[in-house]
């Protein structure tokens, strides 16, 4: 499959499968993305009052996760205006969102936000989607405040082979069937492992991190590797 990212495809892909993206995270993950996003927003250290901007926000999930953990106001981005309506539902529903969660149409790689205008900035699982991810880190550092911390959530490759040899049979061939199944999408389920296969590893991610300006970055791996959490901070 080719590994087209384009945004215009990417989003295209996304919006349509929106109606079926949260079951389907859900469903897929075994229910464990509820406790990496709330693991992710947790290594922020927020103390109530933050500024927190979302990249690749899609439904809402982790700006929805920053509010109710305390941050004052979120600012979520992304491409796909379907993702972003059905996000839009959820923060009018939801208490934690009322007022506080702002999701906008917007690029990764051209945030619109001002320089160094929050103490925080994640992206959970649409990193790899980007066609310039260095571009997008370079976004993230950008508009933090010095201080401010960074937490991207991301899938990656386990190094057990023990565990490799149990879960790449699943990903990459029961994931895209049911995916495909229940979205009623004939490829962005199968998009999915490519682009994970695809993307650089957590070394390369971090050294990334280091050369747009960040310190203290780590690479903490979650559920035996399937998935990573990048930590970083501004100097």
């Amino acid at each position: 499959m080719s590994l087209d990212k384009r945004p215009a495809r990417v989003a295209g892909m996304f919006d349509a499968i929106a109606a079926r993206y949260d079951f389907l995270n859900h469903l897929l993950s075994a229910g464990f993305d509820r406790g990496w996003r709330r693991r992710a927003i947790r290594s922020l250290r927020l103390r109530g009052g933050e500024r927190v901007v979302d990249v690749c926000t899609g439904t809402g999930d982790v700006a929805l996760e920053a509010a109710h953990t305390g941050a004052g106001q979120v600012l979520g981005v992304d491409f796909a205006g379907e993702m972003l309506r059905l996000g839009v539902v959820k923060a009018r529903d939801r208490k934690a969102g009322a007022g506080r969660v702002w999701l906008v149409r917007g690029d990764a790689t051209r945030l619109p936000a001002a320089s160094g205008s929050a103490d925080a900035t994640t992206a959970a699982f649409g990193i790899r989607n980007v066609e310039d991810p260095i571009r997008a880190l370079a976004e993230m550092f950008r508009v933090l405040k010095p201080g401010g911390r960074l937490a991207i959530l991301e899938f990656s490759i386990p190094r057990s082979r023990l565990v490799r040899a149990l879960y790449l049979p699943y990903f990459r061939h029961v994931l895209p069937r049911i995916g495909r199944l229940v979205s009623g999408h004939g490829s962005a389920y199968t998009y999915l492992p490519v682009s994970v296969g695809a993307f650089i590893p957590p070394d390369v991610m971090c050294r990334l991190l280091g050369a747009c300006g960040f310190n203290e970055v780590r690479a903490t791996p979650l559920t035996f590797g399937v998935v990573t959490l990048y930590t970083a901070a501004r100097p």
